[in-house]
């Protein structure tokens, strides 16, 4: 029993042994695992520094300031010689000619047995009471007639007028339609018409019944008729 006991307290110190060295075994590889991987967790911090370092380096470098001196060149100019000007040309001004008045046309001649101009083709002269007819050449061919003309505050007036238009049986309706035949309108509202010799008008040349007819069918629209004090 006792070779028994042996037997097995000494295969049990055996397999102590063996599992003892199994375990240092065990731990060893442990070990050397940790140092190879503590190894390389060195190198790639040590790596991951490097890398850091390089991106970073252009910006931790010192960064040289170029100074770029601008020469200051100075360049003489030779003189130039400025050639003044010519002087203008001189211009003659010729004096304007002195304006000159025109001449006056010079006045019709008279009519030959009337007081008015020759161009006139009827003439009026007031303080005579005669008017006549010409044939616009200086030449009487009916005349003189008597006639009347405006009363005070209605007065004829004088001057050269044209005949303006006709109506042969014309009323006034200025003065409460007062017939005024045998029209012939030189001047505003005034006219050559039959009317009393006797009485003056209200600025028309009165004429007798014949003559106021021989006045309408001879003056036209625009022939020339002279008024005279």
């Amino acid at each position: 029993m006792m070779g028994r006991d042996r037997i097995s307290r000494a295969r049990h110190n055996d397999e102590g042994c063996v599992v003892r060295a199994l375990h240092k075994a065990v731990i060893g590889f442990s070990d050397l695992a940790l140092a190879a991987g503590a190894i390389a967790g060195t190198q790639v911090v040590t790596q991951a520094r490097a890398d850091r370092l390089a991106v970073a380096a252009p910006s931790s470098t010192t960064q040289e300031t170029t100074t770029t001196t601008t020469e200051t060149t100075t360049t003489t100019l030779a003189p130039t010689t400025t050639t003044p000007p010519p002087p203008p040309p001189t211009t003659t001004v010729a004096p304007r000619p002195k304006p000159t008045t025109p001449k006056p046309r010079p006045k019709p001649p008279p009519a030959i047995g009337a007081p008015c101009m020759a161009t006139a083709r009827a003439c009026i002269d007031l303080s005579a009471n005669r008017s006549w007819l010409l044939d616009g050449a200086g030449h009487v061919i009916y005349g003189p007639v008597p006639i009347t003309s405006g009363r005070p505050g209605y007065r004829t007036p004088t001057g050269t007028f044209h005949v303006l238009y006709k109506e042969i049986d014309h009323k006034s309706h200025e003065f409460d339609d007062a017939p005024m035949p045998y029209s012939v309108f030189f001047v505003g509202g005034i006219a050559f018409h039959a009317g009393s010799l006797s009485v003056p008008s209200h600025g028309c040349i009165h004429l007798s019944t014949t003559a106021a007819k021989t006045y309408f069918n001879t003056l036209h629209v625009g022939d020339i008729v002279q008024v005279v004090p």
